[in-house]
């Protein structure tokens, strides 16, 4: 099965390291953030997971709830998390699948098609409080993510899916964003009271609306 932005994310049921879950109601009407990793007691990984944990006021502060995911079993993943904790200075607080029998791997599309059955690409899919897709991207598993990006991206999200706007390359919190070109100049005075800067006709600017 291969996701495409805007369908419906599956829900699933899995154990992890936090106990059975249901996708949906994990999530709840948060948003959620799924990443996979090829395996544990990988260098990369360990440190992937350590960020994330990490990072965890962060996405606490925006409202989403982190699942992670590969093919080992429970017990790898319990054992491994000392090391996460240690090498990482963390405590590692969100859940990570035991996905054994590739069910939500094979779901989500997350299993290398050019590498060995069992090996999982390092995707990250955020999903809506509606349950749409929202993002995916897929690294090599040659390539660590930048967490700080993902935090980024929904940031991005968050903020377009309340106002009329979108947010140009290299945005970030606080910055200025574009407003849609489907709202006229005379409907914009309005929703942006802020003001605006038209540089083209099709591309304006204003401050970020929800600060």
């Amino acid at each position: 099965m291969s996701l495409h932005l805007g369908d419906t994310a599956p829900n699933f049921k899995a154990k992890t390291t936090q106990g059975d879950i249901d996708l949906y109601e994990f999530l709840g009407n948060s948003w959620g953030l799924l990443f996979s990793h090829p395996s544990d007691f990988t260098p990369i990984c360990t440190t992937e997971l350590g960020k994330t944990a990490a990072l965890n006021g962060e996405f606490q502060k925006r409202g989403v709830k982190v699942l992670a995911l590969s093919v080992d079993s429970l017990d790898n993943h319990n054992a491994w998390i000392k090391d996460i904790e240690e090498v990482n200075n963390v405590k590692v607080n969100y859940p990570i699948i035991a996905d054994e029998d590739r069910h939500v791997s094979e779901l989500y599309d997350f299993l290398h098609p050019n590498a060995a059955a069992t090996t999982t690409v390092r995707s990250v899919v955020i999903i809506g409080p509606d349950k749409k897709v929202k993002l995916t991207i897929t690294y090599p598993p040659s390539t660590g993510r930048n967490f700080n990006e993902i935090l980024r991206v929904i940031d991005s999200l968050q903020l377009t899916a309340n106002y009329s706007v979108t947010t140009p390359a290299n945005w970030e919190q606080g910055q200025d964003v574009v407003i849609s070109p489907a709202i006229s100049d005379e409907d914009a005075k309005t929703k942006f009271p802020k003001g605006f800067n038209t540089v083209k006709p099709y591309l304006r600017y204003t401050p970020q609306p929800d600060l």
